[in-house]
């Protein structure tokens, strides 16, 4: 490797402790400290089953914390939730582990219960210079931070447990860089969706892919991690950004953040936490934000996405080898080439998941439907991402604006972001969702999927058909 070094570069450098040789460079193949890892009740059972077979014990337990958010029910009385068997069980079995190996658990009637990838960052726990590692696929989320996040699988959990160590195989590392800003109405969302749409759904495969430009300093530190937490729909492994004040102050509200002195000490060196000026990537490109509209998806992958003022596209004009994927995607979803995306009838609309159900998105949602009311035939919900936005958003009395217009205002959890629990799309029933992905079956067999960001579920519920956000933003 050259003297400069890009920031997902000197993040592994930093937790690697030893190399098995393969030459220092992408692909080197090295055991990897990790500092944290959050668990589910979903993706940790075998995991925890393998402990007890071997009998080990967790290496380090307090680097741990465990959450139910995939298989619980978002009712808002609990207690009613339904819940099968299997559900039940992996429930239990995660308050089980818990206490039997040492691990903190937010269980379902925790106060502080939510999606993994909103509580762990809202409680403190996510630092600049981590190497996070969980059993779910977006953990790339932990990116906005300065950090390197990666999923694993189920026998990756048992060993990190075990060693507080993964084998790990060094990434190519690509760079996007987005200069000048979003234009109103056009979200962070809309961002990752464009990328998606320009480079496909695997662009960035076999990829650390780090985010820059002035787009991306202008963003919250929530609608940096909605870019991260999407990264992986076009094939990241892991997606970065530099940290910076912003970053740090985000931090600093937090309940387990470093102490202030702490804080105050890591500052300068976070800072200074970024690629260096002359670090060569194995990939660029740039973006122009002013040129990104506001886009939802059309077809069963995140890529096939358009701005909300297309149409349907002709399988025909695409590229050969898109075609095939384009007709079948058309055939499912129901739709016919060349209609107007604005011409859409919905049946359903959802606000949630590890993407888009942080407060600031919330917020976002409610500026839309304030005053307005859910069209007629159109059912709608919000699932939290925790229960801590719940209660800021009840405290900020938006729970009140969502009520009046019709949204049901539920519990945390992945709720209809995946089919896993009693939120669920009939086959037919057409969404317009704030979730990450939309593939076939993704929210109940047969349910169809248009990804978009809050304000635009927001709009589509209450034109009862896919709308741009833009127009009824301009309506105030």
């Amino acid at each position: 490797m050259s003297a400069s070094r890009t920031l997902y570069d000197k993040i592994v450098d930093e937790h690697r402790i030893l190399s098995f040789g393969d030459g220092g460079g992408a692909g080197e193949r090295l055991l990897l400290y990790i500092d944290r890892t959050v668990l589910n009740e979903y993706t940790s059972p075998q995991a925890f089953s393998g402990l007890r077979d071997a009998g080990r014990k967790p290496w380090r337990p307090e680097a741990s914390l465990g959450v139910v958010d995939h298989v619980n029910s978002t009712n808002p009385d609990r207690e009613a939730g339904k819940l099968d068997d299997g559900a039940r069980r992996q429930i239990e079995y995660l308050s089980e582990n818990g206490r039997d190996f040492g691990i903190e658990i937010f269980d379902l009637l925790d106060p502080r219960q939510g999606i993994e990838h909103v509580v762990m960052p809202e409680l403190g726990l996510v630092l600049p210079g981590m190497v996070i590692a969980a059993g779910d696929s977006h953990s790339t989320t932990y990116g906005a931070f300065g950090v390197v996040g990666f999923g694993i699988g189920t026998s990756d959990i048992e060993h990190l447990l075990a060693t507080q160590t993964l084998i790990y195989r060094r990434l190519k590392t690509m760079r996007i860089t987005v200069d000048g800003r979003l234009a109103p109405g056009v979200t962070a969302k809309d961002l990752i969706m464009e990328v998606i749409r320009r480079i496909g759904a695997d662009g960035a495969g076999g990829h650390a892919l780090e985010f820059a430009g002035e787009a991306i300093d202008a963003l919250g530190v929530e609608a940096r991690m909605t870019i991260c937490n999407m990264a992986v729909e076009c094939g990241a492994r892991v997606a970065l950004m530099a940290p910076d004040d912003k970053v740090v102050d985000y931090i600093e509200g937090c309940s387990r953040a470093p102490s202030a002195d702490l804080l105050a000490r890591a500052r300068a060196d976070w800072q200074v936490l970024r690629s260096d000026p002359d670090a060569r990537f194995d990939k660029e490109i740039s973006l122009a934000a002013g040129d990104i509209p506001p886009m939802v998806s059309w077809g069963t992958s995140p890529d096939q996405s358009l701005a909300i003022t297309d149409r349907v596209p002709d399988p025909e004009t695409l590229p050969a080898d898109r075609r095939a994927d384009a007709v079948r995607a058309l055939t499912y979803m129901g739709l016919t080439p060349n209609m107007a995306l604005q011409d859409i009838a919905i049946d359903r609309a959802f606000i949630g998941s590890c993407t888009n159900a942080r407060l600031s998105d919330l917020r976002d949602a409610a500026s839309i439907l304030k005053g307005r009311k859910v069209a007629p035939g159109v059912r709608a919900m919000i699932s939290p991402g925790s229960s801590g936005v719940r209660s800021a958003a009840e405290a900020e009395g938006l729970d009140r604006i969502f009520i009046e217009a019709g949204f049901e205002w539920r519990r945390s959890g992945c709720s209809l972001c995946l089919a896993m629990n009693d939120d669920s799309l009939a086959p037919g029933e057409r969404c317009a969702s704030s979730t990450n992905r939309n593939f076939e079956g993704r929210q109940g067999v047969g349910g169809r999927t248009h990804l978009m960001s809050p304000a635009m579920v927001a709009a589509a519920a209450v034109s009862g058909r896919l709308a741009d956000v833009r127009a009824l933003a301009a309506a105030f």
